[in-house]
């Protein structure tokens, strides 16, 4: 058996996810799985950095202390394996991403988590940096899973569309009829409001099961202030992240509201995040929709999407086979072998790069 090991830590920045697999046609075995939370002190000072509040020893110090975390989730996965490390190919480590600017003069974006350190820790073989290569070609940078989700589920029987909720919410639209093109982007934002706007105002890093939005109410004053935003009418291909959608942004849009109760602005918040969706699936009403990622474990979230999509159904990827918390490291590890296969990992029609790519650098054990 090949096994390779996925690592991802998406815009909530609140910890790694780390799986270990192995790919069969198209199916997927998790063999392992594994969440190692930042700690408090390096979580609060990753915030700070992707809000520019950070020098470049900041940022160099923290590259190597994600990255000796990393190290330590795949190390974790290993051993709840039972898997000898010989067995594994390598890893794909997507790191944690402090900036993304995918456009302007001149586009880039860091994912920092040295990968020479987790290569080093582990001995085996590291792949990461998957975006840079696909914004040199012109695209986005992300999303990149859309390319998993078509390789693992797709279907000839439905059309489908696969909804991740992470800190930003992204879509990837699979037709059924397989001459049309997949296509995906982020629509905005999914929990990284809620949880900036949570911590903010009660010391807590998230709502948990959506229990304070829910003794609120919207305010729908607020919510159309929130949807002129020009990030929710703009065309694809488009990719966002805390950079535009943080704390400092709710409270531009609140200070328009005064005394708007703190447990009104977190459900509005949720309304955001389900409206800014639906506006952006496509009007294909007999659709499928399977979400993943830590949304789907928000109930309040989950009713309030169920409700507002139908005619469409909605269902998790576990129905596919695939844990929804898993999703995103499992596509890191498939990345991982795309790219040790010599195979592109990016779908242009999803970030718009001029054409397929190979992703990611290399780091040998």
């Amino acid at each position: 058996m090949e096994a390779w090991i996925g690592l991802m830590s998406g815009t909530s920045m609140d910890g790694i996810d780390a799986v270990l697999v192995s790919f069969d046609d198209q199916s997927v075995n998790v063999h392992a799985s594994e969440t190692l939370n930042y700690p408090d002190d390096l979580r609060h000072r990753l915030l700070a950095v992707s809000q520019n509040q950070g020098t470049p020893d900041e940022v160099g110090e923290l590259d190597t202390l994600a990255g000796a975390l990393f190290a330590d989730a795949a190390s974790r996965v290993i051993k709840r394996s039972g898997i000898s490390p010989s067995a594994i190919r390598a890893i794909g480590s997507h790191g944690q991403t402090i900036r993304h600017q995918p456009s302007g003069f001149a586009p880039f974006s860091i994912q920092i988590g040295n990968p020479a350190v987790i290569a080093e820790r582990t001995g085996i073989t590291t792949i990461a940096d998957f975006r840079r290569r696909d914004m040199a070609a012109g695209g986005q940078g992300a999303p990149l899973v859309p390319a998993f989700h078509k390789a693992f589920f797709s279907s000839d029987r439905e059309d489908r569309c696969i909804l991740n909720l992470g800190g930003i919410a992204n879509i990837t639209w699979i037709p059924a009829d397989s001459t049309e093109p997949v296509t995906g982007f982020d629509t905005g934002p999914a929990n990284a409001l809620m949880d900036a706007w949570c911590l903010n105002q009660t010391g807590l890093p998230y709502d948990t099961d959506g229990h304070w939005a829910d003794e609120g109410s919207v305010n729908q004053e607020l919510l159309k202030d929130m949807l002129s935003d020009a990030y929710f009418a703009r065309s694809a291909p488009k990719s966002t992240g805390k950079e535009r959608f943080n704390l400092d942004w709710v409270k531009t849009q609140v200070q328009r509201h005064p005394d708007i109760p703190a447990e009104d602005v977190q459900r509005t918040l949720l309304q955001l995040t389900v409206t800014s969706i639906i506006h952006q699936l496509p009007a294909v009403p007999a659709m499928r929709i399977y979400a993943c990622g830590g949304g789907t474990r928000n109930p309040l979230l989950m009713r309030e999407l169920e409700q507002a999509v139908s005619p469409a159904s909605l269902a998790v990827t576990a129905e596919l086979g695939l844990d929804p918390q898993w999703v995103e490291p499992v596509a890191f590890a498939w990345l991982a072998q795309q790219t040790l296969a010599g195979n592109p990992g990016n779908l242009p029609d999803v970030t718009g790069a001029r054409g397929p790519r190979i992703l990611g650098a290399i780091h040998h054990a």
